[in-house]
C-alpha cells in the first residue's frame, strides 16, 4: 500500500512533533471543542491547571497541562518572532469560525497575483495550503526553506489573509503569499497560472459543515480534487487530516478515488507508521497546525492521509 515519494516538501522529519495521546474513539468531537478554547485545561488526576506558564507544560501528553490551546498554539509557534501590533487598516482581527462558501460573494474567482511580485524566484515548486486559517504553519515552513520552495495559502476569511501578508514583511520574507480565496473556485484559475511545479497541497482540518444539508459546503469536492491532480506535478504530494472522522473519510473517498494518485507513507527515506486503514499515526510536517494543537490537547485523534502523483 506504501510507496516512496519520489518528491518531499517537508522540512526535515526528523523534527517532528509526535503525540503519544490516548486517542477518544468518535467522530463529533468538533462542536464540543469550540465552547472549550478559553477553557482550562484538566490534568490527568481530574484537577484543574491554575496560572500554567510555558515551564510546566509537561503533563499526561507532554502538552496538556497547558492553560489554554492559544497558549501552546504560541509556544509552538514562538520561534517565528511575529508581532501582533497591526497595521490600523487590519485592526483587530475577529472572524467567523464558520463561513459558508456558496454564498454569492464568494463565488468570483480570485484575481491571480503578479508572480514576480509576491516571490523572489516564481519558478521555485509550490506548495500550497488550502484554508490556511492564520497563516503561522505555512509561514513556519518558508522560514525553513526560504531558498528551496514557494509557499501559498488560500484563505476565505479576508481578516486572516491580511494579517498574515502583514506577518510575512515582518518576517521579510520572500518565497510566501496569502490570497483571499475561495479554493472551490479559484484553485484552477491560480495554479494553472503559476510558473513553476506543484508540488505539494494541504488540506488541513478543514470545516467539517455536519449537517447532511450543508456537507455540499465541505471543500474537498470532485471538481477541486480534480483540479489539484491535474495541476499536481509528477511525484507532488497531498496530505490531507481532520480531527473529525467523517470528515476525513470523505477526503479519503475522493482521492481514493483518484486513479492518477497512489496513497504512501514515505517521505523521502522516512516512513512514518499507519494503522489497519491507512492512516498515519504520526506527524510527518516538522510542525503542527494550530487546529491539530488545539485538538490534541482535547484527546481528538487526528487523521492522516497522504498521495503521491504517479509518474
Amino acid at each position: 500500500m506504501a510507496a516512496a515519494a519520489s518528491r518531499a516538501v517537508f522540512s526535515s522529519p526528523n523534527a517532528m512533533v509526535a503525540s503519544s495521546t490516548s486517542y477518544l474513539p468518535l467522530h463529533r468531537q468538533r462542536p464540543r471543542f469550540f465552547a472549550s478554547f478559553n477553557r482550562r485545561a484538566n490534568h490527568c488526576d481530574g484537577s484543574k491547571s491554575h496560572g500554567a506558564n510555558f515551564s510546566q507544560l509537561s503533563g499526561c501528553n507532554g502538552f496538556a497541562d497547558a492553560t489554554r490551546s492559544t497558549d501552546l498554539v504560541n509556544m509552538e509557534y514562538a520561534d517565528l518572532e511575529l508581532t501582533y501590533k497591526l497595521p490600523p487598516q487590519v485592526g483587530r482581527v475577529r472572524t467567523r469560525q464558520h463561513v459558508n462558501p456558496l454564498s454569492s460573494k464568494f463565488s468570483v474567482p480570485a484575481a491571480v497575483p503578479d508572480w514576480d511580485v509576491v516571490f523572489k524566484n516564481p519558478a521555485r515548486p509550490l506548495v500550497v495550503d488550502i484554508g490556511c486559517g492564520s497563516g503561522r504553519f505555512l509561514l513556519w515552513l518558508a522560514k525553513r526553506n526560504s531558498d528551496t520552495r514557494n509557499y501559498l495559502g488560500l484563505e476565505i476569511r479576508k481578516k486572516l489573509v491580511e494579517r498574515a501578508n502583514c506577518w510575512l514583511k515582518q518576517l521579510t520574507l520572500h518565497n510566501i503569499h496569502f490570497v483571499y480565496a475561495n479554493a472551490t473556485v479559484s484553485f484552477q484559475q491560480l495554479i494553472s497560472s503559476y510558473p513553476g511545479p506543484l508540488m505539494m497541497v494541504f488540506i488541513l482540518c478543514p470545516d467539517p459543515h455536519f449537517k447532511t444539508r450543508h456537507q455540499k459546503r465541505r471543500v474537498v469536492q470532485k471538481t477541486l480534487v480534480e483540479s489539484i491532480v491535474s495541476n499536481l506535478a509528477s511525484g507532488g504530494q497531498v496530505l490531507v487530516q481532520s480531527d473529525v472522522y467523517e470528515v476525513a473519510l470523505d477526503m479519503k473517498n475522493h482521492f481514493d478515488n483518484s486513479p492518477e494518485l497512489q496513497h504512501v507513507n514515505i517521505v523521502e527515506t522516512t516512513s512514518f507508521p499507519f494503522d489497519e486503514d491507512g492512516w498515519l499515526l504520526r506527524n510527518p510536517m516538522g510542525i503542527r497546525s494550530e487546529r491539530e494543537i488545539h485538538a490534541e490537547l482535547e484527546g481528538a485523534r487526528i487523521y492522516r492521509r497522504m498521495y503521491v502523483k504517479r509518474p
